[in-house]
C-alpha cells in the first residue's frame, strides 16, 4: 500500500471539504508515493506519540488534532513542534490529520463517543448540515432503558478512557435519563442546540463555568463534562477499521497513550 492509497480511503470517509474553513486537515508530512505498512492512530501529534511510532516502526501517524492549526513560518528543531516534524521526516514517518471533517462525518467522532457511553439504535446529528441531515456536529441517541443520571454518569466514566480530569456532572442525580446528546471535543457552542433538542443529558468536553452555570440556571438538561482527549479517543478505532473495510492491507494500532493536557488531579 502507498500513502496515497491510505489517504484516498480516509478522505472518502472524511472529506476534507467538510472541514471548517479555519481548520488544517490532510497530509502534513510524507511522500504520497511512499510505502505504508504500519499506521498508528492517535488524538494528538505530540512527542510521546512520535516516540511510540518510532518504537513500533510505524510508517504513518493519523491524528485527530492538527500539528500546525495556526500555521508556521519555521519547522526548525528549536521548538517542540519543529523537533517533532523533524523527527518524523528524518525517520520517514508520514503525518496525516482528520479533524473537523471527522467530527461531522457519518460515522464520525461523536458516533464513536455515543457508542462508548452506551447509546443504542439510530444516531442522528445534534446539529445537521442543511444539505445533508445525516452529517453534522454531535449525535443524539437513546439508552436501551432509562436510568438515573447518577447511574448513567458512572456508565460514562466506565466507557471512556481514564484521565486525571475524569468527568464532572451537573444536574439532579435522580433525574431519569433516556435521550442523550453527545459532542466530542469542546461543546460550549452546542449548549443551546442541546436544550432545543429536548434531551435529558448533554455530554461533551471543555465546558466553562459561566456558560454551564447559566445553562443549568435556566433549566438544563443535565450536563456531563469529560476530558477533551477522552471524548475523541473512541473514534480512533473506528478510523482504523475504515482502512480494513476499504481494502487497505496495513497493520493498524490505536495509541493508548494518554495525551490529555491534565496529568494529575487532587
Amino acid at each position: 500500500m502507498t500513502l496515497a492509497d491510505v489517504i484516498e480511503t480516509l478522505e472518502t470517509a472524511y472529506p476534507p471539504g467538510r472541514a471548517e474553513s479555519w481548520d488544517a486537515v490532510g497530509l502534513v508530512a510524507g511522500d504520497p508515493a511512499q510505502a505504508v505498512r504500519k499506521v498508528l492512530f492517535a488524538v494528538d501529534p505530540v512527542t510521546v506519540v512520535a516516540e511510540e511510532a518510532l518504537d513500533w516502526g510505524a510508517d504513518l501517524i493519523v491524528t485527530h488534532h492538527p500539528l500546525y492549526l495556526r500555521g508556521t513560518t519555521s519547522v526548525a528543531a528549536t521548538t517542540p513542534k519543529g523537533r517533532l516534524i523533524t523527527t518524523l521526516i528524518k525517520n520517514d514517518i508520514a503525518l496525516y490529520t482528520a479533524h473537523t471533517n471527522a467530527d461531522v462525518a457519518n460515522p464520525g467522532v461523536s458516533d464513536a463517543l455515543a457508542r462508548a457511553v452506551g447509546l443504542t439504535g439510530d444516531l442522528v446529528p445534534l446539529s445537521p448540515f442543511p444539505d445533508d441531515p445525516w452529517r453534522g456536529l454531535g449525535r443524539i441517541g437513546e439508552l436501551a432503558s432509562p436510568m438515573p443520571l447518577s447511574e448513567f454518569s458512572a456508565q460514562v466514566a466506565k466507557g471512556l478512557p481514564a484521565t486525571a480530569w475524569g468527568i464532572r456532572v451537573a444536574g439532579d442525580p435522580d433525574r431519569l435519563v433516556t435521550r442523550v446528546a453527545v459532542s466530542g471535543g469542546a461543546g460550549d457552542s452546542m449548549l443551546a442546540t442541546a436544550r432545543a433538542a429536548g434531551v435529558d443529558v448533554f455530554l461533551t468536553a471543555d465546558l466553562r463555568h459561566h456558560p454551564a452555570s447559566e445553562f443549568m440556571e435556566t433549566g438544563g438538561p443535565a450536563l456531563i463534562d469529560a476530558a477533551h482527549w477522552a471524548t475523541e479517543w473512541p473514534w480512533l478505532a473506528d478510523a482504523a477499521s475504515i482502512l480494513a473495510a476499504g481494502g487497505i492491507n496495513v497493520e493498524t494500532r490505536v495509541s493508548a497513550t494518554v495525551t490529555d493536557a491534565w496529568t494529575r488531579g487532587y
